[in-house]
Protein backbone atom coordinates (compact mmCIF):
# COMPACT_ATOMS: atom_id res chain seq x y z
CA UNK A 1 0.00 0.00 0.00
CA UNK A 2 1.30 3.44 -0.94
CA UNK A 3 2.46 5.69 1.87
CA UNK A 4 2.72 8.74 -0.36
CA UNK A 5 0.78 11.82 0.74
CA UNK A 6 0.53 15.40 -0.54
CA UNK A 7 0.29 18.16 2.06
CA UNK A 8 -0.31 21.85 1.43
CA UNK A 9 0.97 24.09 4.20
CA UNK A 10 1.26 27.79 4.83
CA UNK A 11 4.81 28.98 4.17
CA UNK A 12 5.05 29.89 7.84
CA UNK A 13 4.94 26.14 8.60
CA UNK A 14 8.15 25.64 6.59
CA UNK A 15 10.60 25.88 9.50
CA UNK A 16 10.46 22.21 10.45
CA UNK A 17 11.20 21.20 6.84
CA UNK A 18 13.99 23.68 6.05
CA UNK A 19 16.80 21.12 6.28
CA UNK A 20 14.95 18.47 4.26
CA UNK A 21 13.97 20.91 1.54
CA UNK A 22 17.45 22.43 1.34
CA UNK A 23 18.97 18.97 0.77
CA UNK A 24 16.31 18.09 -1.79
CA UNK A 25 16.90 21.31 -3.77
CA UNK A 26 20.64 20.62 -3.92
CA UNK A 27 20.03 17.01 -5.03
CA UNK A 28 17.49 17.78 -7.77
CA UNK A 29 18.96 21.02 -9.09
CA UNK A 30 22.40 19.44 -9.46
CA UNK A 31 21.05 17.67 -12.56
CA UNK A 32 20.58 19.28 -15.97
CA UNK A 33 19.34 21.88 -16.83
CA UNK A 34 20.26 23.72 -13.61
CA UNK A 35 23.60 22.02 -12.83
CA UNK A 36 23.48 23.88 -9.54
CA UNK A 37 26.37 23.54 -7.10
CA UNK A 38 24.59 24.62 -3.90
CA UNK A 39 25.25 24.62 -0.17
CA UNK A 40 22.85 23.77 2.68
CA UNK A 41 23.59 27.08 4.40
CA UNK A 42 22.63 29.18 1.37
CA UNK A 43 19.56 27.04 0.73
CA UNK A 44 18.24 27.46 4.25
CA UNK A 45 18.71 31.23 4.06
CA UNK A 46 16.92 31.34 0.71
CA UNK A 47 14.02 29.23 1.93
CA UNK A 48 13.46 31.37 5.01
CA UNK A 49 11.93 33.96 2.67
CA UNK A 50 9.04 31.59 2.08
CA UNK A 51 8.76 30.93 5.81
CA UNK A 52 8.43 34.62 6.61
CA UNK A 53 6.11 35.98 3.90
CA UNK A 54 2.38 36.19 4.49
CA UNK A 55 0.48 34.35 1.77
CA UNK A 56 3.31 31.98 0.87
CA UNK A 57 2.70 28.26 0.43
CA UNK A 58 4.61 24.99 0.44
CA UNK A 59 3.30 21.74 -1.04
CA UNK A 60 5.08 18.62 0.18
CA UNK A 61 5.19 15.09 -1.20
CA UNK A 62 5.81 12.79 1.76
CA UNK A 63 6.57 9.08 1.66
CA UNK A 64 6.24 7.60 5.10
CA UNK A 65 6.91 11.03 6.55
CA UNK A 66 10.05 11.58 4.45
CA UNK A 67 10.10 14.62 2.14
CA UNK A 68 10.55 13.34 -1.43
CA UNK A 69 9.22 16.39 -3.26
CA UNK A 70 8.21 19.98 -2.66
CA UNK A 71 6.89 23.05 -4.43
CA UNK A 72 6.71 26.61 -3.15
CA UNK A 73 5.03 29.88 -4.00
CA UNK A 74 4.63 33.42 -2.71
CA UNK A 75 3.26 36.79 -3.80
CA UNK A 76 5.53 38.23 -6.50
CA UNK A 77 5.68 41.54 -4.63
CA UNK A 78 7.76 39.78 -1.95
CA UNK A 79 10.33 38.52 -4.44
CA UNK A 80 13.71 40.04 -5.32
CA UNK A 81 14.13 42.95 -7.77
CA UNK A 82 15.50 40.53 -10.39
CA UNK A 83 12.15 38.73 -10.37
CA UNK A 84 9.91 41.79 -10.18
CA UNK A 85 11.75 44.02 -12.68
CA UNK A 86 10.68 42.32 -15.95
CA UNK A 87 7.02 42.58 -14.93
CA UNK A 88 7.32 46.22 -13.93
CA UNK A 89 8.99 46.98 -17.26
CA UNK A 90 6.05 45.41 -19.11
CA UNK A 91 3.41 47.24 -17.06
CA UNK A 92 2.30 44.39 -14.78
CA UNK A 93 1.35 45.12 -11.17
CA UNK A 94 3.45 42.80 -8.94
CA UNK A 95 0.62 42.87 -6.38
CA UNK A 96 -1.52 40.91 -8.85
CA UNK A 97 0.95 38.10 -9.57
CA UNK A 98 1.62 34.98 -7.54
CA UNK A 99 5.06 33.49 -8.17
CA UNK A 100 5.90 29.79 -8.07
CA UNK A 101 9.40 29.06 -6.78
CA UNK A 102 10.94 25.62 -6.99
CA UNK A 103 9.21 22.37 -7.85
CA UNK A 104 11.55 19.51 -6.95
CA UNK A 105 10.90 15.78 -6.92
CA UNK A 106 13.17 12.77 -6.48
CA UNK A 107 13.64 10.74 -9.65
CA UNK A 108 11.92 7.61 -8.39
CA UNK A 109 8.68 9.51 -7.81
CA UNK A 110 8.37 11.19 -11.19
CA UNK A 111 5.71 10.26 -13.73
CA UNK A 112 3.07 9.58 -11.05
CA UNK A 113 1.12 12.82 -11.29
CA UNK A 114 2.85 14.54 -8.37
CA UNK A 115 4.10 17.41 -10.53
CA UNK A 116 0.53 18.05 -11.69
CA UNK A 117 -0.63 18.14 -8.05
CA UNK A 118 2.12 20.64 -7.23
CA UNK A 119 0.65 23.04 -9.78
CA UNK A 120 -2.94 22.38 -8.79
CA UNK A 121 -2.31 22.95 -5.09
CA UNK A 122 -0.36 26.18 -5.60
CA UNK A 123 -2.92 27.53 -8.06
CA UNK A 124 -5.72 26.70 -5.64
CA UNK A 125 -3.87 28.54 -2.89
CA UNK A 126 -3.34 31.61 -5.11
CA UNK A 127 -7.04 31.67 -6.07
CA UNK A 128 -8.09 31.39 -2.44
CA UNK A 129 -6.22 34.59 -1.59
CA UNK A 130 -8.57 36.43 -3.95
CA UNK A 131 -6.25 39.19 -5.18
CA UNK A 132 -4.12 37.67 -7.94
CA UNK A 133 -4.72 37.90 -11.69
CA UNK A 134 -1.82 35.70 -12.76
CA UNK A 135 0.29 32.79 -11.59
CA UNK A 136 3.82 32.62 -12.96
CA UNK A 137 7.19 30.93 -12.73
CA UNK A 138 10.51 31.12 -14.54
CA UNK A 139 12.83 28.51 -16.00
CA UNK A 140 16.46 28.46 -17.02
CA UNK A 141 17.38 28.44 -20.71
CA UNK A 142 20.28 26.29 -21.90
CA UNK A 143 21.72 26.21 -25.41
CA UNK A 144 20.78 23.10 -27.37
CA UNK A 145 24.49 22.40 -27.90
CA UNK A 146 25.33 22.66 -24.19
CA UNK A 147 28.08 20.07 -23.48
CA UNK A 148 26.17 18.66 -20.49
CA UNK A 149 22.83 18.30 -22.29
CA UNK A 150 21.90 14.62 -21.63
CA UNK A 151 20.92 12.55 -24.69
CA UNK A 152 17.62 11.56 -23.07
CA UNK A 153 16.72 14.96 -21.62
CA UNK A 154 13.25 16.28 -22.46
CA UNK A 155 12.46 19.93 -21.64
CA UNK A 156 9.29 20.48 -19.61
CA UNK A 157 7.75 23.00 -22.00
CA UNK A 158 5.00 20.61 -23.17
CA UNK A 159 4.14 19.72 -19.55
CA UNK A 160 3.84 23.40 -18.63
CA UNK A 161 1.68 24.14 -21.66
CA UNK A 162 -0.68 21.34 -20.66
CA UNK A 163 -1.03 23.11 -17.31
CA UNK A 164 -2.18 26.20 -19.21
CA UNK A 165 1.03 28.24 -19.01
CA UNK A 166 2.29 30.38 -21.88
CA UNK A 167 5.94 31.24 -22.39
CA UNK A 168 6.56 35.01 -22.38
CA UNK A 169 9.46 36.00 -24.61
CA UNK A 170 9.34 39.59 -23.34
CA UNK A 171 9.55 38.59 -19.68
CA UNK A 172 13.13 37.63 -19.02
CA UNK A 173 15.69 38.00 -16.26
CA UNK A 174 19.02 36.55 -15.15
CA UNK A 175 19.88 34.60 -11.99
CA UNK A 176 23.42 33.88 -10.87
CA UNK A 177 24.67 30.62 -9.42
CA UNK A 178 27.66 28.33 -9.64
CA UNK A 179 27.37 25.41 -12.06
CA UNK A 180 28.95 22.13 -10.98
CA UNK A 181 31.78 22.66 -13.50
CA UNK A 182 32.36 26.37 -12.85
CA UNK A 183 34.89 28.07 -10.58
CA UNK A 184 32.41 30.76 -9.55
CA UNK A 185 28.93 32.11 -10.15
CA UNK A 186 27.75 33.25 -13.57
CA UNK A 187 24.51 34.70 -14.84
CA UNK A 188 21.93 32.31 -16.29
CA UNK A 189 19.12 33.47 -18.62
CA UNK A 190 15.62 32.85 -17.26
CA UNK A 191 12.28 33.11 -19.07
CA UNK A 192 8.87 33.48 -17.43
CA UNK A 193 5.65 31.55 -18.03
CA UNK A 194 2.20 32.97 -17.21
CA UNK A 195 -1.34 31.70 -16.60
CA UNK A 196 -4.52 33.62 -15.80
CA UNK A 197 -5.63 33.24 -12.19
CA UNK A 198 -9.36 33.50 -11.48
CA UNK A 199 -9.97 34.12 -7.75
CA UNK A 200 -12.14 31.62 -5.91
CA UNK A 201 -15.77 32.79 -5.38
Amino acid sequence: MSTLTIARLAGTDLDRYLGDLARLRIEVFRDFPYLYDGSPEYERDYLRTYASVEGSVIVLALDGGQVVGAATGLPLAAETPAVRAPFLAQGYDPERLFYFGESVLRKGYRGQGIGVRFFQERESHARSLGRFHWTCFCAVERDADHPRWPPDYQPLDAFWRRRGYVRQETLRTSFSWKDIDEDGESGKPMVFWLKRCVPSP
